[in-house]
């Protein structure tokens, strides 16, 4: 599904403040994999998983989906594959449209852009349907608009878009690291049931090592810019969340 080709991501070549963030790391996800990465800050996760959303471009190596090379596309031309939703949960949602008006734009994120998506009642009743699911109560309030809901309301609801479409790839950049605990749990459990409903192949990057032990059917480690340890669904279930603490020890 993804396989990653020896990436290396330097930053200012060349320069006093150069920064090799990502160092040769070559790695194949299978479809329907939920893997979790961790790491300290620095570590490279977070431009590993920019590279694969298409936000940040190698220096060197190759990004291959459905064994289509992709590594020269940007974002938007990832998007018929890739959705991502964002640690803020302001990013990835229009304040000002209503709750139905981001519904709408999430459909149309991989289709010609015609005027009948999500007018009709039938993708209104579909909306409603979907965010009944949370048990937020916001299922009767899709013309309220998005800027007036809580972090964790939005987050929860951004989820639900990225599969409003064909994505088959999604992203989670530390998605609950702005939440409160409660919303933060509330998320992850709504991420873990989409994946397996949908089938999605999914990366999660967290600092929650709670987390990372709960959630995902592959675990990695990353630290200066490489994979130190990639432990698979068998080894993955033995693990005690001691273990992961070790790790940072």
């Amino acid at each position: 599904m993804i396989h990653l080709q020896n990436l290396n991501k330097t930053f200012n070549p060349g320069k006093a403040n150069q920064v090799n963030a990502v160092n040769g790391v070559s790695l194949a996800i299978k479809q329907g994999e939920f893997v979790v990465i961790v790491g300290a800050n620095g570590s490279g996760k977070t431009t590993l998983l920019d590279m694969v959303a298409g936000s940040v471009f190698p220096t060197l190596g190759n990004i291959l989906v459905d064994d289509e090379d992709v590594t020269d596309l940007p974002d938007y031309r990832r998007s018929r594959w890739i959705a991502r939703v964002f640690q803020n949960p302001v990013s990835g949602t229009a304040s000002d449209l209503s709750i139905l008006d981001n519904f709408r734009l999430a459909a149309m994120r991989t289709r010609p852009k015609g005027l009948s998506i999500g007018i009709n009642d039938d993708f209104k009743k579909q909306v409603k349907e979907k965010i009944n699911t949370l048990g937020m109560g916001l299922e009767n309030k899709i013309d309220q608009p998005m800027g007036t809901l809580s972090g964790g309301q939005r987050q929860a609801l951004t989820l639900l878009m990225s599969v409003m479409d064909s994505c088959k790839i999604l992203l989670l950049d530390e998605p609950t690291a702005a939440l409160d605990p409660r919303s933060a749990d509330l998320v992850m459990r709504t991420a873990d049931k989409l994946i397996k409903d949908y089938q999605l192949t999914a990366i999660l990057i967290t600092h929650n090592l709670k987390d990372a032990y709960n959630y995902g059917s592959r675990l990695i480690l990353m630290g200066e810019g490489l994979i130190v340890k990639d432990i698979d669904a068998a080894n993955k279930f033995t693990l005690k969340q001691n273990d992961l603490f070790d790790w940072f020890g």
